[in-house]
């Protein structure tokens, strides 16, 4: 079976490159003929696709024009998919998954198959807001409301972005105020489709207004989210539910232009959770782990009523210096807190076996200053980073028996400085070669307040960069890149021998050949690309005796997958899109006091990953929108002992838009699939799939 899939792969690396050549030798046929289908039937404007502008690079380009596998969603988009959060837009993205930890705010990013296990307090993909990092899984969340759009990098981008980013980094760009007024309200109410108990309501509403100050000047713009949702679950001890979740965001955005080549940016939002006990239980093994009998499907028996009051707090002011035409200056300034206050009842039993109360603050201030160019031949930037962490976590555990209770209080501080560049020259038309460069240092000290210990450690890396990009036609793009991406190395914090008080960072090359093309007069777009990743020095959970387990660099794997996405405007109002991801990624060498992994896969690495969806906006205001969305199977450990199922959802939408009014129908997982995650935390915890919903919603203009 593993030579036959093996087999498999190959075949599947030979045909899409065959493919991508096939494309790029056939793209300028293809545009021709769909100029001259179109030329009789005169549509061709109206069905156009249009120009997306991104900033993947850091600067502003053509995403048919950077040799990167990446994905952009604008407002648009996103609300007709009716994406509310982070984990809901990786749906529409090839080869990412977002795991979240069972509480609101605490995400993990799977991107190619990396995952950053959550006690690291790192991430494999870095989120950016308006520029401002996130780079830990402790509030890795942010609103996609009153947004401009969305960009999805997939690929190593620690040249530009640092560490933390070693398969991919997720922009998410706000819409400016400016001289025009806008505003809009919504509301949405729904029902669950499966509860066991309680009344399964959900309701959201939302604001957002901006417009000009002083015309010309001074803008403003504000937008305001309030969502709550019942539970699922129910707590047989009391009857009443677990899991109830309740959020509230807010932003203000401060825009000044003093003079035409000034743009000063003061940005301000806060979001806060509200909720009860994380939606997980025991499974079987670890429900004899603590003596018990299992529990039945999203039912517990807590004597402990838990609760999730988390809060993000980001500030961030942003300049723009056009000092030419050429030449410009950016400098981001912001702060970032995270503040996490939990309890919970890890044994969901009458007994008290282990019963949490944890409070955590986790800030970062960080500082990026760089300077870029651009003509028609040559761009380049060049920048310095700086980033100030401090982690403040306390932790409790209270039980009847001793020997389950502890005490902990620790800290971790520390800084990180980086230097980066990278020069895009194109020697002709037709090619361009890119490369780039970052140098970062990063110094961390660890704190026990109990035992009264501190440890320090510092690592410092190279990330570079080099593509090459060839345009066959106007329309066609092909590219080849090899860049390195890296995850920050950390401590362990229980280390009891001082050779395992702390690990080092994670490497990971990858090579990647890639095309972009349009077709069919630019109403068609196929992007594609086949990857091979090798990883060293990986951090993993390594058993150094058979009751003793760190974080340590144990591992190697070596990962090969293939990325595929088309759009289409078929005709004017109807249009299709697709995205299909795949990924192979195994340990090349893996062992340890508890056994030999070597040929496992990683954990938390879906095989595929893929979506499908067919939208009509009639011209009398009728519109209607299907997707389906699927995700292969996936271990949740390094023995592969454990595992989720794949599964497919299917989401719909229907209703009626005017210039000023629109009213929808919706559903999500209509079909109501279960894909919980059986076998979480090394086997002993279960983290139930959110059930399908279904629901109203109106949205005002104004």
């Amino acid at each position: 079976m593993k030579k036959g899939l093996d087999g498999v792969v190959q075949a599947g690396f030979t045909w899409v490159l065959l493919l991508l050549g096939i494309i790029s030798w056939t793209a300028g046929a293809g545009v021709v003929l769909a100029e001259e289908t179109d030329r009789q039937t005169g549509s061709r404007k109206a069905v156009e696709l249009e120009t997306i502008t991104v900033t993947a690079q850091k600067q502003e380009e053509n995403i048919q024009e950077v040799p990167v596998s990446v994905t952009v969603m604008s407002q648009t988009e996103i609300e007709d998919r009716n994406i509310e959060s982070i984990g809901e837009l990786s749906h529409y993205v090839p080869n990412f998954m977002i795991n979240n930890e069972g509480a609101s705010g605490m995400n993990a990013p799977v991107m190619r198959g990396i995952y950053a296990n959550a006690t690291t307090l790192t991430v494999s993909s870095g989120l950016f807001v308006d520029g401002v990092p996130v780079l830990s899984s402790t509030g890795y969340e942010d609103t996609v409301l009153d947004i401009e759009r969305v960009e999805v990098l997939r690929g190593p981008q620690g040249t530009l972005y640092g560490k933390n980013t070693e398969t991919g980094a997720i922009n998410i760009i706000t819409r400016q105020p400016d001289n025009d007024f806008r505003a809009k309200v919504s509301a949405d109410v729904g029902k669950l489709l499966s509860f066991e108990t309680g009344d399964g309501l959900k309701q959201s509403y939302t604001l957002n207004l901006s417009g000009p100050l002083k015309t010309d000047k001074l803008f403003m713009g504000i937008a305001g989210k309030f969502y709550q949702k019942d539970g699922f679950m129910e707590n047989t001890l009391t009857g009443d539910t677990v899991d109830d979740r309740q959020h509230w965001f807010g932003r203000a955005h401060l825009r000044w232009t003093p003079a035409d080549r000034v743009d000063v940016s003061l940005i301000a939002s806060m979001l806060q959770y509200d909720d009860d006990a994380v939606n997980m239980s025991l499974t079987e093994f670890g429900a004899a782990a603590y003596g018990l009998s299992g529990f039945a499907d999203r039912q517990v028996a807590s004597n402990f009523q838990g609760s999730n009051q988390a809060r993000t707090d980001t500030q961030a002011l942003k300049i723009n210096y056009d000092y030419s035409d050429t030449l410009t200056l950016t400098s981001i300034t912001a702060r970032r807190v995270f503040d996490d206050e939990m309890a919970n009842d890890w044994d969901f039993s009458p007994m008290t076996l282990m019963h949490s109360d944890k409070d955590s603050t986790y800030t970062k201030i960080s500082q990026e200053l760089r300077v870029d160019s651009s003509s028609e031949n040559l761009q380049w930037l060049a920048g310095f980073y700086y980033d100030n962490d401090r982690n403040e976590f306390s932790f409790a555990s209270d039980s009847d028996f001793p020997a389950m209770a502890s005490t902990t209080r620790r800290d971790f501080n520390g800084e990180a400085y980086a230097a980066f560049g990278q020069i895009s020259y194109a020697p002709i038309k037709s090619l361009r070669i890119i490369g780039g460069l970052r140098y970062e240092i990063q110094d961390q000290e660890y704190e026990n307040h109990i035992l009264n210990t501190t440890i320090d450690d510092s690592w410092d890396e190279i990330s570079p960069k080099l593509a090459l990009e060839y345009n066959w036609t106007p329309s066609t793009m092909t590219y080849v890149s090899v860049s390195k991406g890296y995850r920050s190395g950390g401590f362990n914090t229980f280390a009891s021998d001082p050779q395992y008080n702390s690990y080092d960072e994670e490497k990971l090359w990858s090579y990647e050949i890639g095309s972009k093309n349009l077709f069919w007069d630019n109403r068609l777009m196929i992007n594609g690309c086949v990857f091979l990743m090798d990883l060293t020095d990986m951090q993993v959970t390594e058993a150094v005796t058979p009751m003793e387990s760190y974080l340590t660099n144990a591992a190697e794997a070596t990962g090969k997958g293939i990325e595929l996405e088309m759009t289409a405007n078929i005709t004017s109002g109807l249009s299709m899109m697709a995205g299909v991801g795949y990924i192979d990624i195994e340990f090349d060498d893996f062992k340890d006091a508890l056994g030999d992994y070597t040929g496992n896969k990683n954990p938390y690495a879906p095989e595929y990953t893929f979506n499908i969806g067919v939208q009509y906006r009639f011209q009398s205001g009728l519109y209607a929108r299907a997707d389906l969305i699927g995700c292969g199977e996936m271990y949740l450990d390094r023995a592969n002992q454990y595992k989720r199922d794949a599964y497919e959802l299917v989401n719909a939408r229907i209703g009626y838009e005017t210039e000023h009014l629109d009213v929808y129908l919706y559903g999500k997982n209509i079909f109501d699939e279960e894909y919980n995650s059986y076998g979480y935390y090394d086997g002993y915890y279960i983290i139930y799939s959110d059930p399908g919903e279904v629901g109203l919603q109106v949205t005002c203009r104004f």
